[in-house]
């Protein structure tokens, strides 16, 4: 079992119990299935490009072939910053107490490119920050569910009674307005501006 998110609030510390929603849990899913004369189910596989091996489903996941065709797995692989120095890891905040900001603008959540949503259980909640949250007040904290070389935000929030958790990273938009109003001339002939569809 993954281990617990833990937030802190006033010096007080809550713990939650934590599983990802998806539309598959939401809305159930079918799944086509492929089946093979003697009614086994198919497997997807594919041939590396210079077909020497076959890859099946979830290799790809577990690591890198480099240049030389040498096989690199993700926990040998390390980040860089744009001028290839490697950056610090950063370890998984699950377990790991994280402080609470807020109350929070609950428009910040429209502003979120939500990446994840998980549903929590209580284990061991403030009753201040559960007041707090029942009233309809929003909390943000640091979130790095694996650990890796970057974080997100996780809000956390209470909706009929039960808590959950939007994790993901501000969506930043750039606004574009007109310098200058251009306004139209009454006085104006605009016969001359009308378009002669002959002469196309």
């Amino acid at each position: 079992m993954a281990k617990p998110i833990i937030v802190t609030w006033g010096g007080v510390q809550s713990t939650f119990d934590h599983e990802k929603l998806d539309r598959a849990k939401l809305y159930g899913k079918r799944q086509r299935q492929i089946l093979d004369p003697h009614e086994q189910r198919c497997e997807r596989a594919e041939l590396s490009r210079d077909g020497t091996l076959l890859i099946r489903s979830g290799m790809t996941a577990q690591g890198y072939f480099d240049e030389g065709n040498a096989w690199i797995p993700n926990g040998k692989l390390v980040g860089l910053d744009a001028d290839g120095k490697p950056l610090p890891h950063i370890p998984s905040t699950l377990g790991e107490p994280q402080k609470l900001e807020g109350p929070v603008d609950p428009g910040e959540l429209l502003d979120l490119a939500v990446r994840s949503v998980y549903t929590l259980d209580p284990n061991g909640l403030d009753p201040k920050l559960e007041g707090e949250l029942r009233g309809g007040k929003v909390f943000r904290f640091v979130f790095c569910y694996r650990g890796g070389y970057d974080t997100e935000l996780a809000y956390l929030v209470c909706n009929g009674g039960a808590y959950f958790a939007l994790v993901g990273s501000p969506a930043v938009s750039d606004w574009c307005e007109l310098q200058t109003t251009v306004a139209d001339d009454p006085g104006g002939d605009d016969d001359g501006d009308e378009l002669d569809f002959e002469m196309f």
